[in-house]
């Protein structure tokens, strides 16, 4: 009996060095994200200028957002470049870690260069493609004159703002490269042994054990794809400001407008949360249907 309660005296000592340990993250979630998470969803049924109290008003401001043209286009930008730029994430990234990967002298150094601007400044990075994208003095239309195209105004077309932000974006394709790299690395060599004995070419080796083997990395960079591609923001408010005639207006930028400039916090609070259901509801749909094309080892696929 003695020895039992001196293993629980020892077992309950850890547990408050343990919760001692980690306070100082769960004092600093409480206070900067639990705290005003909980704020937001109750700002959301009300009106709340910031400078005044708020007031409480129901269900007003989700009635008014849905009748609003402006929420219905930033909603239809955002989509419009996540389903550009997610995609051309998953392949690229992909091929680009099959190249890594390589055994070749040197490939340590190509690695970094393909991750370091993935850390580069949001900020800086936005500054520096605006100076790219520019229609009289870009980089870009400059190298497309060269070879006899002339390049459109980019940044000042309703029609190319989003494709020019979405060929932008693969500047940060390296992020998923290093993490598909990783599970690259994970797969057993045996396979592919095997399969060169069994006569299989490259290609097929990639379409039969590669994307199998990575499926699992695939649906984690699919699922952050996603989250990441409904919370652009940085770009938007250094480049265009949502312009030109809100082409560029992504969701997230027209949260902040109402939220910050015109000092609706509550109506801000309320888009805030009707973008978290969206981005629930695409990542719930996404689970739902790995069974069908996920592989996990040991397991029968779509079981």
């Amino acid at each position: 009996m003695t020895e039992r309660k001196g293993k629980r005296k020892l077992t309950t000592q850890e547990a408050i060095a343990g919760y001692i340990a980690i306070s100082p993250w769960i004092l600093g979630f409480i206070i900067f994200t639990g705290g005003p998470i909980i704020a937001s969803f109750i700002f959301s049924f009300c009106e709340y200028p910031i400078v005044q109290s708020p007031k409480y008003i129901g269900l007003e401001n989700y009635r008014e957002i849905f009748g609003d043209e402006l929420f219905w286009k930033s909603l239809k930008v955002t989509s419009y470049y996540a389903l550009g730029a997610v995609p051309l994430h998953l392949i690229i990234g992909l091929l680009l870690s099959v190249l890594m990967n390589q055994k070749v002298k040197g490939i340590n150094l190509f690695r970094t260069m393909y991750y370091t601007p993935a850390v580069v400044s949001g900020v800086a990075v936005a500054i520096l493609w605006r100076w790219i994208f520019n229609p009289d003095f870009g980089v870009l239309n400059y190298l497309l004159r060269l070879i006899g195209i002339k390049g459109p105004a980019w940044l000042g077309d309703t029609n190319w703002v989003i494709p020019a932000f979405i060929v932008m974006s693969l500047w940060a394709v390296g992020g998923s490269m290093i993490i598909y790299l990783a599970g690259l690395q994970g797969i057993p060599t045996q396979l592919y042994e095997a399969a060169k004995i069994d006569g299989a070419s490259v290609l097929q080796q990639f379409f039969s054990i590669t994307i199998p083997m990575m499926s699992p990395v695939i649906l984690f960079n699919l699922v952050m794809g996603i989250i990441g591609s409904f919370q652009i923001f940085t770009q938007a408010y250094v480049m265009t400001g949502g312009g030109p005639m809100n082409a560029s207006l992504f969701y997230v930028l027209y949260l902040y407008r109402n939220a910050f400039l015109y000092f609706k916090m509550g109506y801000g609070s309320a888009l805030a949360w009707i973008l978290f259901i969206i981005v629930l509801v695409f990542t719930l749909l996404i689970f739902k249907s790995s069974p069908m094309w996920v592989y996990y080892e040991g397991e029968l696929k779509g079981r």
